[in-house]
Order: structure tokens, then sequence, then C-alpha cells
């Protein structure tokens, strides 16, 4: 009988470089890697099909660098064994996209092809009129990009690597796929472990129907909404639950504008309310997702208990000029009171650095949303022309200099120049932005507001620590921070040198006390927050301006109107609280 033939695939979700050129990588990462998950969904589909031919065992592996120190010397020889095989960087953004390269090397100097795809790739390919430099230079070097969705493209992809006449490119971004009946993304426990709260993560739908300038999913996912039946999706959540896992990260650009919010949720809700089971998810949603009846009811019942909301800013004029006319201030405080009412702890991304803004503005607008504002945690982002965007094509466009290194572009470095702030000056606002959201007494004031709810008050707690901690300790941002940073000697960046190890490892345990002794501070002192909250006989009645009923507060005392009057009409206003006082009602 003869040995059946064996094509390796190997997938890597790669991590990028910090400021001193190590990869950032953690004993356990934050978040997990959907593409990873989907890309491993679709390998699993192409064994079960022989897309190779009958005779060919289809093998693959998966790798999360931001999680695991990749051992590349035994992927090589994992591949050389089989005596065919690729290596496949998967859902490779912009600032991951050096690193990709550097790791690329590795196997294109023991003859193993590579394939990089993802954001970075897709949409530079989506949004300009050639391929920049650094793609053509991948392309030179022997790499294959793949631009676009792997779903009913990925047959040919690994057809033609296994008899080995890989192209350069595929670029397939004009025939995004339907995601009904769609394999489904899956990861094994054992990767899976590897996140906090063994979190895995699936895309219910892509596409998203708004056109903000400094947002790439539009130009690579599309506008229109495509969306994975509710039958596969109760199907990938009974696979996870079977092997343990039961907390999802629904990484849609926009839940809310899944036009199959409903029958989905109503799927988890009948597993959840029905059979007793335990599952849970976390969400990203716009500003106004409040206003579609029964979402946020829904949502809550269904598991939902955090979500991630697209706030961005809160002056119009920043607003429009990033065509994100979706975003009503006005509609903020009740938005938020509702997540709050339904006990779903709020994170809110905000931008800084729109034209508008300076250090005083800035200042200003965080203490309204301190004070009006009855959100959780507030994550603040450069505004960054990310290759793939309106914002990156128009600068290109005008020959604008934008930062050269792609390993930036991480939404917390400085790339483009402000009209009114020095790099350095635009760089301390960002890091005085987290200080003067988390101060300590903002901090009681969000428990607070958290207790009076009915919220789990110990992870709003968890939830503060970890975002303040990872910024102003870690020197990352919370969506890149992890448990435990890990440091490889060896793996720092080519264009660095390698540092000594007499002076290395002293000065690493250095760095791993102090960071563990300001996180056992830090903790210690959000802690102690957190017992005198506990402590109050009177913390379920505890009440303020953010927490006021839009219904019992008329909104144009509020400081947030009064400071952008002019960009809100009083009609509108009149509009909101009749339309709150007749829903109360």
């Amino acid at each position: 009988m003869n040995t059946p033939k064996k094509f390796q695939l190997v997938l890597i979700k790669p991590s990028h470089y910090d400021d001193d050129g190590y990869v950032i990588q953690w004993l356990r990462s934050s978040i997990p890697s959907n593409t990873l998950a989907a890309l491993y969904g679709l390998v699993l589909d192409c064994t079960e099909r022989r897309v190779l031919g009958t005779e060919v065992e289809l093998a693959v592996e998966a790798y999360d660098e931001t999680n695991t120190v990749l051992p590349i010397k035994t992927i090589i020889q994992t591949i050389q064994e089989a005596g065919n095989g690729l290596v496949g960087l998967v859902g490779v953004q912009t600032n991951q996209f050096p690193h990709a390269i550097d790791l690329a090397d590795h196997f294109l100097k023991a003859d193993i092809p590579v394939v990089i795809g993802g954001f970075h790739v897709s949409g530079c390919l989506a949004m300009l009129p050639a391929p920049p430099p650094d793609l053509q230079q991948a392309m030179d070097k022997g790499i294959t990009l793949f631009a676009g969705e792997a779903e009913e493209h990925l047959d040919v992809l690994l057809q033609d690597a296994y008899h080995h006449r890989l192209k350069p490119l595929y670029n397939v971004m004009d025939q995004l796929p339907d995601l009904h009946d769609a394999p489904s993304p899956f990861l094994p426990a054992h990767i899976i472990k590897n996140t906090l709260r063994r979190l895995s993560s699936f895309d219910a739908g892509r596409g998203c129907p708004f056109q903000c300038s400094f947002c790439t999913i539009i130009n690579v996912q599309g506008r229109k909404s495509r969306w994975r039946s509710a039958d596969d999706i109760e199907a990938l959540i009974r696979s996870n639950l079977a092997q343990g896992i039961r907390r999802f990260f629904i990484t849609d650009d926009d839940f809310a504008r899944n036009k199959d919010w409903e029958a989905i949720l109503d799927r988890f809700i009948t597993m959840r309310e029905d059979e007793q089971l335990s599952i849970s998810f976390t969400i990203q949603v716009d500003t106004l997702s409040h206003k579609i009846p029964r979402f946020i009811e829904k949502c809550a019942r269904a598991g939902c208990r955090n979500v991630f909301i697209g706030l961005e800013n809160i002056n119009p004029d920043s607003l429009v000029g990033a065509k994100k006319r979706q975003n009503k201030i006005w509609e903020y405080r009740k938005m938020a009171q509702m997540w709050k009412e339904h006990g779903c702890t709020t994170v809110a991304g905000y931008i800084l650095g729109f034209p508008a803004d300076t250090p005083e503005t800035i200042a200003r607008d965080i203490e309204i949303i301190k004070k009006e504002l009855p959100l959780d945690c507030l994550e603040f982002f450069f505004l960054t022309p990310l290759p793939g965007s309106e914002d990156h094509k128009v600068l290109h466009q005008r020959g604008a200099w934008m930062e050269p290194d792609m390993n930036s572009y991480d939404l917390e470095h400085v790339t483009v120049n402000h009209p009114s702030m020095s790099k350095e000056h635009w760089q301390q606002v960002y890091r005085a932005a987290w200080k003067q959201y988390y101060t300590p007494e903002h901090v009681e004031t969000v428990i607070r507001r958290a207790a009076a709810k009915g919220q789990n008050i110990n992870k709003v707690t968890s939830f503060l620590t970890w975002f303040y901690g990872c910024t102003t300790i870690e020197g990352v941002h919370p969506l890149e921070g992890g448990i435990f940073r890990r440091k490889i000697r060896t793996l720092r960046r080519p264009t660095y040198s390698k540092e000594n190890p007499l002076w290395f490892y002293p000065k690493r345990v250095v760095e791993v006390l102090t960071a563990g002794l300001k996180w056992g501070m830090l903790v210690w002192r959000f802690q102690r927050i957190l017992k005198r909250v506990k402590s109050d006989p009177d913390k379920a009645t505890y009440t303020d301006l953010a927490l006021t009923p839009v219904l019992e507060q008329d909104d144009e005392d509020l400081e947030l109107m009064q400071v952008f009057a002019t960009h809100i009409p009083v009609s509108q206003l009149k509009r909101n609280q009749k339309s709150s006082a007749a829903s109360a009602s």
C-alpha cells in the first residue's frame, strides 16, 4: 500500500514590534484572532472535501504569536518532513506587516513558500492605484500576497501551492463571498486557552453601511452586510461548548447592523433560557444601536456582557469631517444609560487628533464625558491614516507626509502631521488622556454607577484596572495587552542589534519585578475603592448627572450641549425628550 502524500499547512497570526524592537508577546493575550479561526475552519472544510486529492493528507497547525513563541525550526522541520507545504501569515494588519516579512524570511531561506494576507494587503490594493513599495518588495522576495476573503478561493490557493505554481498575487477583492452556509470559524481549545478567560471569536457578519473616512472595514469587507445563518452560528457555539469554550467575541465591526441579528440572538436566548447553557459574549456596536427596537434587551438576554462602542469624539465638526454622521452626540447619554440598565459593561473608543483638537479642547471634552456620560471604560486612539482607509488615500494623493514605518500604524503612535500639535505634543496629550480619565476619583464614580445599576462591579473594576495598567505600566494599548509579557532576546527586529545576555537578562529581571510591583500597587488602590463602594449601605441609591434619566433632565442644561450648541437644533432635543417621555409612559 502506498503511503498517502502529505501537505503541511501552517497558519500564523503574527504580532508586531514594540518601540524597542521586541516582538509583543504574552503568556496569555487579551483578544483572540478571528482571522486565524476563520482560516482554520476553512482548512478543516478543505481537508474534509479532499481538495488536494483523495490520496493527499492535508494537515494544518495554527499559531497565534501574540501568546506563543513560534518554534520556527520545528515548523520548518515539520514541513520538510512532509515533503510539501506552505506557511500562511494570516490577518496581517499594517503594523504587523514588517514583522510578517521578517518571519517570512526564515521560511524562504528554507525554500518553503509563504503567503501573506490580511487588512494591509487588501486595504492597499483596494484603495491605491498600484501596490506600494512594501508590497512590491514582498513579491520581489518571492512572497505570495492574497487580497480579499478566502472563502470560495482557498481551494485554488492550496492546489497551486501543492503543485508549486503559486502566483505572486491573488486579488479577489471584487468577489466578496456570501457567508450563508460558509464554513464557520473554529480554533481548537489548546489555542484558545492562551487567551484571557478562554475567549474564542467569530464573525457573525461582515461589512458596514457607514462611511467613516478613517475606517478600512468598508473598503476591504464592503458596505453591504453579509451574514452567517443562525443555524451555522448555533452549530459553531455548540462545537465550542463541546470543548469547554463558552465565552465569545463577536468581531463584526457593527453587530447592530447585521441584518440577521435578531435570529442569531434568539438562538442564544433559547440555548441559555431553555437549555440553561452558560454562554456569554462581547460585541461591537455603533452609537445608535439603542434606537433599534428590542436590540439591547435581546443582547442582554442572549448573554451579552461587554459592549465596545465607537463613540470616537463628541465634537460634531470632527465627526462630520470623518464622515461619521451616524453619531449624534445628543443620543450618547441615553445610549450609555440603556446599556447600563441591562447590565452590560461599556467600553467606548475615543479618537484623539482630529483637525479641530487641541490639548485644551481634548482635556475639556474628557471632563464632559466623565461628568455627563455613564460609560465604564474609555479607550483612546490616535487618528491614524490606515492603508485601506479614505484618509490614507487622500493623503497619499496629496503627497502628504505619513510615517514610513508601517510598524507604527497601531493606533497608539503618531503617523501623520497635525495642524496645531507637534508629534511630541500630540504624544503627550495621548498619555495625559489616559491619566485624566482613570483618576482614583473617577474610578470610584464609575464603580458607584455600576453598583447603583446592578452591574458586576468586580468585573467593572477589573476592566478599569486592565485598561489603565496596560497603558501606564506595560506601555501598550489594552487591546494589545496580556498576562505576563514575554520578551525573547533573540526575537528582535533585524534593524536593532541583539543585546548582550549579560546586560539583557539582569535588565529583564528588573523590568519584570518593577512591572509586577506597579501592577500590585494599582490593583491594591482600585480594590480599596471597590471595597469602599461595597461597604456603602447606600450604594444602590447612588445617582449623579450621568445617571439621571433623560426624560427628567433637560439636555439643554448639559455642558455637552452648551459647548456644541450651534451644532444641535433645539427642536432635536425637544423631540428626544418627547420620545423618551412617550417610551417611559
